[in-house]
């Protein structure tokens, strides 16, 4: 079969330059777990550091434009991770986008085609870090810098800390770590945001502390205990923190909840198992996708509101958007208001139809990236099937060839699409409408982080005991 134009040129370029490009190498041995979890404790140190060095010569601007994106992103504003894990995360989403539409065509069964592939990712995440190392730079530092000298430095800054960063995952991927650096990342960032909200020492607008358990110990030792179970001005509280243990709890459980069909090995005689189709088989993405699409209407919105309607006065762009003139990243009205949150419980209860509202759209919105995602992202009852035969597994009573296995296959795949894509959607926008710690989508993200961890963890063990099957685990 002749491969296609784009993915000549593709393998053409990466041949040309991949012998420049700086790799990091994969250990000589497969290292012991304990030695892996220190590599992704360093990886996590470094990171860590470079969020709390500020950028040489950079100003704090008066808005944050990536606030609706620093938990994906696992991103601090004014630090050398500015950007975070975005240019990484949109050059996998834009090389996966490729593949599963078939623009590009790759058989990752064969190792050769496998490592083009991911040298292709890497070229195409180093032009992205350039490009959004340049533009936001201009953007957001560049009309509060005189000098030009330190716009090309701080450019030069946001590039140097983003291909560090890649480096990071790279090492943990390769095999010196476990898992990617990107979830570690997002993991590491959302904990601290539950911390925080669980136990930090700074003062609160309130006369309290923001930690709500010092909070609570405050209130408690004052004889003051009304408060603690509702604060305002979305200040961490006894609801928020029993509405978080119940949102975690929901997520641990759905995931657990599967499709099991039973498979057996062509090649290793006598093994059989089971194929889990979980109720939650798109994972995060769409909610990823559906909540980078919102903060870019948010933001398209933000900029006609500034230059054609700053006084709320214009019929047609009020029915788009409307903004608060004294504080102009918080709508006001129009389609905006409505597919944005009113974090936390008491913004709710001011306006019950925007919470109702909110919740529909990311619902809406989800689904329907769900079943996009399904046909782009390789995870269609087809591919699952070409997967499996792949893997050299068969479902018992079927033939060993896909269309069988691919009409089985297609009476779970697109409902539990639907239906956990809904569920995702459901949890993701009452969270943020309820104030959960960490933010709905960062609880999303983490549970699905961790999960996928315990999951490699239970493989590393298999490994150590029966290596066979834990290739084969690993696979699938």
């Amino acid at each position: 079969m002749s491969e296609s134009t784009t993915t000549g040129i593709i393998k053409r370029i990466v041949e040309k330059t991949e012998p420049y490009l700086v790799q990091v190498p994969k250990p000589k041995k497969k290292l012991s777990l304990p030695t892996r979890l220190i590599w992704c404790g360093i990886a996590l140190l470094i990171y860590q550091v470079m969020g709390q060095t500020p950028l040489f010569g950079a100003t704090a601007p008066q808005f944050d434009f990536l606030q609706f994106a620093r938990v994906i992103f696992a991103s601090q504003q004014g630090t050398l991770v500015e950007l975070g894990i975005g240019p990484i995360v949109t050059a996998g989403l834009l090389m996966q986008l490729l593949k599963g539409s078939e623009i590009l065509k790759f058989d990752f069964t064969k190792p050769d085609e496998r490592g083009v592939f991911q040298t292709a990712t890497k070229l195409v995440t180093y032009i992205v870090i350039i490009v959004e190392s340049v533009v936001y730079a201009i953007a957001v530092y560049g009309p509060g810098i005189a000098n030009p000298t330190v716009l090309y430095v701080i450019i030069g800054q946001l590039i140097a800390a983003s291909i560090i960063i890649m480096f990071l995952d790279e090492l943990i991927q390769k095999g010196w770590g476990l898992g990617s650096g990107i979830s570690l990342f997002i993991m590491a960032g959302v904990a601290q945001q539950i911390l925080w909200s669980l136990f930090s020492p700074l003062p609160a607008g309130d006369g309290g502390f923001i930690g709500i358990m010092p909070y609570a110990a405050q209130s408690f030792a004052q004889g003051d205990v009304a408060n603690i179970l509702f604060r305002s001005n979305q200040l961490p509280s006894m609801f928020g923190l029993g509405i978080t243990a119940g949102i975690l709890l929901i997520l641990v459980y759905t995931q657990a909840i599967k499709v099991e069909i039973p498979i057996v090995s062509t090649k290793y005689r006598g093994f059989s198992a089971t194929y889990p189709i979980k109720l939650m088989y798109v994972s995060n993405i769409p909610v990823i996708l559906a909540s980078a699409l919102t903060a870019n209407a948010v933001f398209i919105g933000q900029m006609m509101w500034a230059n054609f309607n700053p006084r709320n006065n214009n019929p047609l762009f009020n029915f788009l958007a409307q903004f608060d003139p004294q504080s102009p990243s918080t709508p006001m009205g129009g389609i905006v208001y409505y597919i944005t949150p009113p974090r936390g419980l008491d913004l709710a209860a001011q306006d019950p139809i925007r919470a109702v509202a909110y919740v529909l759209f990311m619902i809406s919105i989800v689904v329907v990236f769900g079943r996009l995602w399904v046909e782009l992202g390789g995870l269609s009852p087809k591919s699952a099937a070409k997967n499996l035969l792949d893997a050299d597994v068969q479902v018992p009573g079927f033939r060993r060839s896909n269309q069988p296995v691919e009409s089985l296959l297609a009476k779970y795949i697109p409902s539990v699409t639907i239906i956990g894509s809904a569920i995702l959607g459901a949890l993701a926008g009452a969270s943020d409408v309820l104030g959960v710690f960490g933010s709905g989508i960062g609880i999303l993200l983490m549970v699905d982080i961790l999960i996928n961890y315990y999951q490699q963890l239970v493989r590393e063990q298999v490994e150590v005991v029966m290596p066979r099957l834990g290739a084969l685990l690993g696979r699938k």
